[in-house]
C-alpha cells in the first residue's frame, strides 16, 4: 500500500514544506535569541515571559531547542528532497497505529464532544494559550501533522482536491485570529484590572486616507491579485462534467460556505434547515444591537466585560459552524456516511440506521401501536388523531419555547431580565433556544436514533 501512498512528486513537494518549517523556525530562534528579560512587549506592556530568557540575555537553553528543531527540519527537507527515487521504502510517513487510531474515532458523537471540550479547553486555558511559545509550538504540531498526513494516499484525495485547500488555508486563518482576538483581550482586562490605559487607547496614531490608506490598500490590492494568480495557475478549477439527471456526484456535496445548512438537513427537515434557523441567525444578527444592554466592552477588545456575548457567539461559530463545515468537507463520504480523515471513501460502505419518530418510540413503550384516524374520516376528525399521535412531541416543543423562557427569567439569567425588560429578554431567550436546538437534536439522534420529535407527514411539519 507503501507505493500507492507516496509518489516522488508528493515526498518532493513535502521537502518544501520541512524547508519553509526550518526557515521559519530559523527566524523564531532569532527572534530568541535578540529578545531580552527587560524588553516589555509593545502589544501586551508586560515582560517576556518567564523561562525563556536569562536575567541578562537570551536564554541559551531557549535559544538552543528552537536552532536544533530549525536544523531538524532542514535535514527532514534534504532528506525529502533526496529520497524521492524509491517512494515505497521512504520511511517518513505518518505511523500505521496512529492512522488506525484516529480512524477508530471516526463518530459524530466523538467528533461534536471532542470539538466542544476543545472549544472549552480554548476558553478556559486562553492565559496559556496566547503565549506567543505556546502559540508557536501548536502551529508547529499542526502543520507537521498535516504534512505527515499528506503522505496518506486518501488523506491527500480529500485535502489535495482544489475545492477543499481553501478550507485547509481557512481552518489556520480562523486559529490565527481566535489566538489574536484572546491576545488583545486577555491583555485589556489586566490593564483594566490594573488601572492602565487600554491597548487601543495607546496605539491609536491617525493617519490620512491620502496617501497612507490608499497606498496600503493598493499593495494590498496587487498583492492579492498576485496571490489570485499564482494560486489559479498552480491548482487546476474544480470544473467537473456537465451535470446530468442520470449521474450525479456520490458524494453530492454544497459549496463549502453551504456546508454547514447541508449538514444540519441530516437532523432536520428542509424547511426547518434550510429556511427557518438561517433566517433566525439573520434575524437574531440584527437584534443583537437592540437587545445588547452591556455599554462595557464596545470599540477594544475585552473577555471579562463581555463573557457572555463572546462566549455565545464564538459557540455558535466555532463548534457549530465551523465544526459542521470540517463535518462535512473532510468527514462525510459517499452516501453521506461518516469516514475517518485515513479511511478510503468505499461508495458500498453501509451503515444499518433505524431512526425512528418521538411518536413511535413513545406509542411502543405504551405497548401499542400509533392513533390512526379511521378510514373515510373527515379532516377535522384526522386533525385530532394526529393531535393525538404527536401529543409527546408537541408538549415537550411548547415547553421548550414557551416554559423554558420564563424558567430561566427568574433563575440562571435573573439579572439579565432585570436589566433588559420582558420584550428583550424573551427575543434574547428565544434566539439561544433557537441556537441550542441544533447540538440537542444532533446529539438526540446520534443517542437515541430519533429522527423528528414531532413528526406530521400529512401536512409537511416536522421537528
Amino acid at each position: 500500500m507503501h507505493g500507492q501512498d507516496l509518489t516522488s512528486e508528493v515526498i518532493f513537494g513535502l521537502g518544501w514544506l520541512y524547508l519553509l518549517l526550518a526557515v521559519m523556525n530559523g527566524i523564531w530562534t532569532y527572534r530568541a535569541y535578540m529578545a531580552g528579560p527587560a524588553r516589555h512587549d509593545h502589544e501586551s506592556g508586560e515582560k517576556g515571559h518567564e523561562g525563556e530568557h536569562w536575567e541578562d540575555g537570551p536564554s541559551l537553553a531557549y535559544t538552543t531547542v528552537w536552532s536544533i528543531i530549525s536544523m531538524g527540519y532542514f535535514l527532514v527537507a534534504v532528506a525529502h528532497f533526496s529520497g524521492t527515487s524509491d517512494p515505497e521504502a521512504f520511511l517518513i510517513r505518518m505511523p500505521e497505529f496512529v492512522k488506525s487510531a484516529v480512524d477508530r474515532l471516526a463518530d459524530p458523537a466523538l467528533y461534536f464532544a471532542g470539538s466542544i471540550i476543545a472549544f472549552v479547553l480554548v476558553v478556559v486555558l486562553r492565559r496559556y494559550l496566547i503565549n506567543p511559545t505556546t502559540a508557536w509550538v501548536l502551529l508547529n504540531i499542526s502543520v507537521v501533522f498535516m504534512a505527515l498526513s499528506m503522505t496518506d494516499y486518501d488523506f491527500r484525495q480529500i485535502v489535495g482536491k482544489p475545492d477543499n485547500v481553501p478550507i485547509v488555508s481557512m481552518l489556520f486563518i480562523v486559529g490565527y485570529f481566535t489566538w489574536l482576538y484572546f491576545r488583545r483581550a486577555v491583555d485589556n482586562d489586566d490593564r483594566i484590572a490594573a488601572g492602565k490605559s487600554l491597548y487601543e487607547q495607546e496605539d491609536n496614531d491617525k493617519v490620512l486616507v491620502w496617501p497612507d490608506l490608499v497606498y496600503t490598500e493598493l499593495i494590498c490590492m496587487v498583492a492579492l491579485t498576485a496571490l489570485l494568480v499564482v494560486w489559479g495557475i498552480v491548482l487546476q478549477a474544480p470544473l467537473e462534467e456537465p451535470a446530468s439527471a442520470v449521474k450525479t456526484p456520490n458524494p453530492s456535496k454544497a459549496p463549502w460556505y453551504f456546508l454547514g445548512l447541508q449538514e444540519m438537513l441530516v437532523y432536520y427537515d428542509p424547511w426547518m434547515a434550510g429556511v427557518v434557523l438561517p433566517s433566525i441567525i439573520l434575524v437574531g444578527l440584527m437584534a443583537l444591537p437592540y437587545i445588547d444592554f452591556n455599554k462595557r466592552g464596545n470599540g477594544y477588545y475585552s473577555f471579562n466585560e463581555r463573557k457572555f456575548a463572546v462566549l455565545t457567539f464564538m459557540f455558535g461559530f466555532l463548534p457549530l459552524w465551523i465544526g459542521l463545515i470540517i463535518l462535512g468537507t473532510f468527514l462525510r463520504g459517499p452516501n453521506w456516511n461518516f469516514f475517518g480523515i485515513y479511511e478510503p471513501w468505499d461508495p458500498h460502505k453501509l451503515e444499518v440506521l433505524n431512526n425512528v419518530n418521538l411518536s413511535e418510540m413513545f406509542w411502543e413503550k405504551m405497548g401499542r401501536t400509533p392513533p390512526v384516524a379511521p378510514s373515510g374520516s373527515g379532516a377535522g376528525t384526522q386533525f385530532l388523531y394526529i393531535m393525538l399521535r404527536e401529543w409527546l412531541g408537541l408538549v415537550l416543543v411548547l415547553a421548550y419555547l414557551v416554559i423554558l423562557p420564563p424558567l430561566l427569567a427568574v433563575t440562571i439569567f435573573r439579572k439579565f431580565f432585570a436589566r433588559m425588560g420582558f420584550i428583550r429578554f424573551f427575543v434574547l431567550a428565544n434566539l439561544l433556544l433557537f441556537m441550542a436546538c441544533l447540538p440537542i437534536k444532533m446529539l438526540l439522534r446520534w443517542s437515541f436514533n430519533l429522527k423528528y420529535i414531532v413528526a406530521i407527514p400529512e401536512y409537511f411539519f416536522n421537528i
